[in-house]
């Protein structure tokens, strides 16, 4: 591998994400075939493979200083788009039995596709609202984790990864520096839909200024029927 991937492989190393040589080079591929499918279809506004590796592989991988080994786990990530962080969290642990979510089916194809090239078993992609997935029987309950990341305003995410987490799981939502304000505000929506105790961990990705942020909050009591609502509720009438 090249010099640029073995500075990865350290500062990923650094995140608390060590990765082996098999590992790094399924991310050379993840990157490959994420700027070609980019020509056709808009999945990331960054077209660069350094910034690339900061701004999604290495933020994805950060995720592990909240949930720690997944491997044997169930988690499903919601408006995945991308990949992002289902799909380096899946590198990184390989038994993680992984369910990415996006409601555009040309990206739910580019995510088959590249679980498919890489050779990642135990990953279902599916093409439905979150909404809809959180009254199916199916997911309803059913995860360990429940992740997102630059979906929407926490009072909105909360209604959408709750419903999803067994009683006992966890939601993980990856936010930027309006966390603890948003947190704040969440507070009545996620004691209403079941969510217990919460954490906020700071991440600061290399190369970058800005602290991000982890939030993390258990599932301490199984979510009321009434949620989620419909599809597009939660995002115009927040709780």
């Amino acid at each position: 591998m090249s010099t640029g991937w073995d500075n990865f492989a350290a500062q990923a190393a650094a995140l608390g994400a060590p990765l082996l040589p098999s590992q790094v080079v399924q991310f050379a591929a993840y990157e490959a075939l994420l700027l070609e499918w980019n020509e056709r279809i808009a999945l990331t506004a960054i077209r660069e493979p350094g910034p690339l590796r900061v701004r999604h592989f290495l933020d994805a991988l950060s995720c592990a200083a909240a949930t720690g080994p997944l491997d044997g786990q169930s988690l499903i990530d919601i408006g995945s788009g991308a990949g992002f962080p289902g799909l380096p969290l899946k590198i990184l642990y390989p038994d993680l039995r992984l369910t990415l979510v996006d409601s555009v089916a040309k990206k739910a194809r580019f995510l088959e596709l590249v679980a498919a090239e890489l050779g990642l078993r135990e990953v279902t992609v599916i093409a439905k609202r979150a909404e809809v997935l959180g009254q199916d029987p199916i997911h309803r309950e059913q995860y360990d984790w429940a992740t997102a990341r630059a979906v929407a305003e926490l009072r909105v995410l909360a209604e959408l990864l709750l419903p999803l987490c067994r009683v006992g799981g966890r939601v993980l939502a990856q936010k930027g520096g309006s966390a603890a304000e948003e947190l704040v505000i969440a507070a009545p929506a996620i004691a209403a839909l079941g969510g217990g105790a919460s954490q906020l961990i700071p991440v600061q990705l290399p190369e970058t200024e800005a602290t991000h942020y982890l939030v993390v909050i258990d599932k301490a009591a199984t979510t009321d029927a009434r949620y989620p609502r419909r599809p597009g509720i939660p995002a115009k009438r927040p709780l």
